[in-house]
């Protein structure tokens, strides 16, 4: 069953994930690490070694299966099937392989894997569907195709995609579910709907983000005992941040933790800045200021009178305290947040920029020179798009951005010279000059609700404020605030919404 090694199966997100977090490899980096890999060992060992895993994972999730089901594919990703497939069988259980086969010859490893699955009894037919009925404990394995699709599934390979995701059994697929494109997590039509997903020799990014994390379920991933040290990674996997939260030591004072000014709150929208600001308190920010844009808004908040609430015209006076300080501006802010925005973008010290900043700097083609000139300066910003305001900052849409989030939130990191957090499942955070941005691991549907992402853009501030680097506050503020939504739903059942008021309170 091991294949030549001892087999490392892992739960990317589990406890046990790496501190400094996975690296991703797209497809022409998954083919690089492949052919580095295959150079240095006897022919077809990887596919060994893949079935292998697939066979320990397989008993492991569904222990008490009589029966076990591949639909497998043409190719390499079916070559992994088959290898599973006999090892299913050597184990004792009844094993059925549905062979959806190419017009062309299979690659040698995958006929090979094949030959020894019907030598071991394995019952192989080429029905696109399991010939017996399946029970819920059964398990079915996903082995279509996997690595290289570019384009929707059709025939009898879409027929067996379909015969997945209607099987009674839960399904197990082999490197990324039937349909999905390995690099943007984009679904190419039908696609499989996973319970488990295990990865292959390396985690791809379309894994993580856009649609990929609905598809693929939990994630399981064996490197197949290959270093990918000598092939760059495409993005990273933030796992967990707890490393990069500031110390408190005894000799600190709210001084030592930085000045917030949460700028917004127009007319009938000063609840958005008053979450942001309440988020800040609750990151540790020192002091944190709501200059509120509504001039009727109350000067006092009862359930936080920590907040200092100036007048609305304060910010006019404030120049030294405003380049110290750390600065959230467009929380609910309306069309009142753009004349302000070329102060705040030549005078802030940090200056983190959502909602209405981010479409005021979208509509003024005025404000984007002074938006990148603060990199020049030694300012920095951080912007905080969802997919529609990343969209217009790029003049584009959002389906494009959804198509290529890693690519849509680096060309906005490089467009304004800012650290950028896109939105999203799957959020990505992106540097200027850093060609690997990171994807956040945490976070659910819980968040999607009117708030949650004023309260992001003031836990960011907050935890910024507190001398931490720009691309570190974001990668900690999204982890930790994805990581609420995961505890609250954890306690609560996966169809529970969470208001953005019980998130800050979760974030405590």
């Amino acid at each position: 069953m091991n294949a030549d090694r001892p087999i490392a199966l892992r739960r990317v997100l589990g406890p046990d994930a790496p501190a400094e977090g996975w690296p991703l490899h797209d497809t022409a980096a998954s083919r690089a690490l492949e052919a580095s890999a295959a150079a240095g060992l006897p022919r077809g060992r990887l596919m060994e070694r893949a079935g292998a895993a697939a066979a320990r994972l397989a008993l492991a999730l569904a222990p008490h299966a009589r029966r076990f089901w591949i639909a497998a594919g043409p190719g390499n990703n079916g070559g992994d099937g088959f290898e599973a497939a006999w090892r299913l069988r050597a184990a004792g259980h009844e094993v059925l392989v549905s062979h959806v086969a190419g017009r062309g010859a299979p690659p040698a490893d995958a006929a090979a894997a094949q030959a020894r699955a019907q030598a071991a009894g394995v019952r192989v037919v080429t029905d696109p569907a399991p010939p017996v009925a399946l029970a819920a404990e059964d398990l079915a394995l996903d082995a279509v195709f996997g690595l290289g699709l570019s384009r929707a599934v059709e025939g009898r390979a879409r027929a067996a995609l379909q015969a997945l995701n209607g099987a009674r059994c839960p399904v197990l697929a082999l490197d990324l579910p039937t349909g999905l494109d390995a690099d943007h997590g984009v679904r190419f039509g039908d696609t499989v709907v996973a319970r488990w997903t295990l990865a292959l020799l390396s985690l791809k990014p379309g894994l993580f983000t856009a649609e990929g994390r609905d598809a693929c379920g939990e994630i399981w991933f064996d490197a197949l005992d290959v270093d990918p040290a000598g092939v760059a990674p495409s993005a990273r996997l933030q796992a967990g941040t707890e490393a990069l939260r500031p110390r408190r030591t005894h000799a600190q004072h709210k001084g030592s933790f930085g000045d917030v000014w949460i700028v917004g709150g127009a007319p009938g929208m000063s609840g958005a800045a008053r979450l942001a600001a309440r988020a800040a308190l609750a990151a540790g920010a020192g002091r944190v200021h709501l200059a509120a844009l509504d001039p009727l808004a109350p000067r006092l908040d009862p359930a936080q009178p920590e907040l200092l609430q100036p007048a609305p015209d304060a910010l006019a006076a404030l120049e030294t305290p405003l380049e110290r300080a750390t600065v959230v501006c467009g929380c609910g802010g309306g069309e009142a947040v753009r004349p302000l925005l070329p102060g705040l973008l030549s005078r802030a010290g940090r200056l983190l920029l959502d909602a209405d900043a981010l479409n005021a700097l979208a509509a003024d083609a005025a404000l984007a020179p002074l938006a990148r000139a603060r990199a020049a300066r030694g300012r920095p910003t951080v912007l905080t798009p969802h997919p529609l305001e990343a969209a217009r900052l790029l003049d584009s849409s959002t389906a494009t951005v959804q198509a290529d989030r890693l690519g849509a939130a680096r060309a906005l990191a490089e467009r304004f010279r800012a650290t950028v957090v896109l939105k999203g499942s799957g959020s990505v955070i992106a540097s200027p000059g850093d060609d690997t941005p990171w994807i956040n691991g945490s976070g659910n549907a819980a968040l999607a609700t009117a708030g949650t992402g004023d309260v992001l853009a003031g836990w960011i501030g907050g935890w910024w404020s507190q001398g931490l680097g720009a691309a570190d506050a974001a990668r900690l503020g999204v982890h930790s605030h994805g990581a609420a939504a995961d505890r609250w739903r954890a306690a609560r059942g996966a169809d529970a919404a969470l208001a953005a008021s019980e998130l800050i309170a979760q974030l405590r």
